[in-house]
């Protein structure tokens, strides 16, 4: 494993401790139902940048999409290999797995570009997000779709003060900085700027969507909410579509399209 990858000793956390709260859960319902309503039917092949273990795209792969998860960090990856273990071969044989980040993406894939690109929870970890962008844009073929979810600058306030941190949350509305539950410094972005960097890139926002707003700070593993999980991810999705909700949401989901000339 190499020894720069920054993910090797937070994987298990991330993959286990995340998605299997019900956040974690309501994040990946959310999404794939978003996603449902915009992806081209199968087998239109798809590149998840940052894919990690494959939450959101080996679920794809089961419905029929060919599937590439792009991270890189081999100790991610080696989650995905453990999951698609447990798949049928018909499955597994639906996706590729590649180690490199967003920036080197195009060139580890020899130059290929995809009717989706999914990137979701990934740009809240890089500094400087124009560049990133670009990359995601690069990856899609004309008239291809682009899907991006990002921590939302405008709410950072939110989880500390319903936490009751005061002080933490104070400080939050005067920053687009955040220390999240893994222990790293994480960025937020706005609807409005990431609409723009994509229009910049040729991609054209067709809709976007909140993530996760009354269960962000619920930490409870999945099989402890109750029996009204089902529920709870139900009353999420209603209000990623609606506002006041989706504008207050811990996250936000905006899906693009490249244009055809691009």
């Amino acid at each position: 494993m190499p020894a720069d990858d920054a993910w090797a000793p937070l994987a298990g956390r991330f993959v286990d401790g995340h998605y299997g709260t019900l956040r974690g859960r309501v994040r990946t319902h959310v999404i794939a139902a978003h996603l449902h309503d915009h992806l081209p039917r199968p087998p239109a092949g798809l590149v998840d940048i940052g894919g990690g273990a494959g939450n959101q795209s080996i679920p794809l792969a089961r419905a029929g999409y060919r599937v590439t998860i792009v991270d890189p960090s081999e100790a991610m990856l080696a989650r995905a290999r453990t999951r698609l273990a447990g798949e049928p071969g018909e499955v597994a044989g639906r996706v590729r797995l590649v180690q490199a980040s967003a920036a080197g993406a195009r060139e580890a894939l020899g130059g290929a570009r995809f009717a989706g690109v999914l990137c979701h929870g990934v740009i809240m970890y890089v500094e400087e997000p124009r560049p990133f962008v670009a990359a995601l844009a690069d990856l899609a073929e004309p008239g291809g779709i682009i899907s991006l979810v990002a921590k939302n600058a405008r709410v950072l306030a939110a989880r500390p003060a319903l936490a009751g941190d005061w002080a933490e949350a104070l400080a939050a509305f005067d920053t687009d900085h955040q220390v999240n539950g893994l222990g790293v410094d994480t960025r937020g972005d706005t609807v409005e700027d990431l609409t723009v960097m994509l229009a910049g890139h040729g991609v054209q926002r067709i809709a976007w969507y909140g993530v996760r707003l009354f269960t962000d700070g619920w930490t409870r593993a999945s099989g402890e909410d109750g029996g009204a999980g089902e529920l709870a991810c139900e009353v999420e999705l209603q209000a990623s579509r609606r506002d006041p909700y989706r504008l207050m949401s811990r996250l936000f989901h905006i899906v693009g399209r490249r244009a055809a000339g691009h």
